[in-house]
């Protein structure tokens, strides 16, 4: 029996994210929310079901931590870190890992040091407003804080984002247009073709096809890659005390996989990210059942969204700023706070919005720096934060 309940758990975690990413591409209402958050809604449920066989705890301990460290380095194969436009890029990155320092201290200061985890949380949120979802998740493999925490996280996070979207689409764009001193752009047939055209490849079904020959010989050599540079990360890890270890696992993961982008066969895997992302789809459903919603802590949970309010819209509000003093243009700004923010797959989203193409390149390298930097990032900030 017990075996049986291995099983079914085990199928159940592994093919749910299919069946909401399936009904998300059919139901416009769904692909609103997104798969993340169905998942963490389904993921509480049923954690909090009366009468769950007891297997599902070793599970809970089990996949998280195999999840992870296959998920970082697959989402970090394809990126392409390209030296055009790297003027421009880096002032936008500088500013916008200033900005989220400055904002996740202050927000700590007042109300992060009244939560029981603040510093982790501190960690979490400076790893996720640089990156996202990947580098939150590993943030959390590194910290080990409760689930409950985590999936507060996460629910605020979709909040706060959505107002954040309200204020930069309706008329936070036109503000800092205004401010910058820089004219309302307008898309010609061609550039509307080409946002288009990233929007519905974000929006295409990128596992079509996964299971024919040839993508799984291209899912074999992705597994491969990925077992290869999760044994190195694992044996780098021998040369620290052992209370070092998810640390330096995790960093050397990002390390590696981010060297690895620039070897041109590995580059060409075009379904690694989808595939890790996939995974932390399953991590996202089994972080969420391990959430118990009777005993979280209402109280801590208003420190916790005053903290990422602060880390959001402060953040952004210095971005504007030091942009502006940096000579970075207006549409520029917006986008790369998106990245950061939002991560890299609202980019085309964002430019579509502002009518403005030429950003694309800005919006997305900026993003794909955060995710390679987001584990390093949020760690050194946890530690920080620990000495205030």
């Amino acid at each position: 029996m017990a075996i049986l309940n291995y099983i079914f758990l085990t199928l159940l975690f592994c093919l749910t994210p299919a069946g909401v990413i399936w009904l998300c591409r059919r139901f416009p209402v769904l692909d609103k929310l997104g798969p993340i958050m169905i998942l963490y809604a389904l993921g509480m449920i049923l954690g909090n079901m009366p009468g769950l066989p007891r297997e599902i705890v070793p599970l809970q301990d089990l996949l998280p931590n195999v999840m992870i460290p296959l998920a970082i380095p697959m989402m970090l194969f394809g990126c392409n870190f390209s030296l055009s436009e790297a003027r421009q890029q880096t002032k936008v990155v500088v500013s916008g890992f200033l900005s989220v320092f400055c904002a996740v201290v202050l927000g700590y200061m007042l109300f992060g040091n009244h939560l029981e985890y603040g510093d982790m949380v501190g960690g979490i949120i400076s790893g996720m407003y640089t990156g996202g979802t990947l580098n939150a998740a590993a943030m959390q493999a590194v910290f080990k804080i409760p689930s409950e925490t985590f999936v507060l996280i996460n629910s605020y996070d979709i909040i706060i984002s959505f107002l954040y979207f309200v204020f930069l689409f309706s008329f936070g764009i036109p503000l800092f247009r205004r401010a910058y001193g820089q004219a309302e752009s307008h898309l010609s047939q061609h550039d509307r073709a080409e946002i288009d055209n990233q929007i519905a490849k974000n929006r295409a079904n990128p596992y079509r096809g996964l299971f024919s020959r040839e993508g799984l010989a291209e899912l074999g050599r992705i597994l491969l890659v990925t077992v290869v540079i999760v044994a190195l990360a694992a044996g780098s890890t021998l040369l620290f005390p052992s209370e070092w270890f998810m640390v330096v696992f995790i960093l050397m993961l990002t390390t590696l996989g981010v060297a690895s982008s620039f070897v041109g066969r590995v580059r060409k895997l075009q379904r690694s990210y989808d595939i890790g992302m996939y995974l932390i789809y399953i991590f996202s459903m089994v972080i969420a059942s391990m959430a118990d919603l009777s005993n979280l802590d209402l109280a801590g949970g208003i420190y916790q969204i005053a903290f990422m309010s602060v880390a959001v819209f402060l953040s952004l509000s210095i971005h504007a700023v030091v942009c502006r003093l940096m000579k970075v243009d207006a549409d520029s700004m917006v986008i790369s706070s998106v990245a950061f923010i939002n991560s890299p797959p609202f980019v085309p989203m964002a430019a579509a919005a502002m009518q403005n193409r030429k950003v694309l390149v800005t919006g997305l390298g900026a993003g794909i720096i955060g995710y390679a930097l987001g584990n390093h990032f949020g760690v050194l900030m946890s530690h920080l934060l620990q000495q205030l």
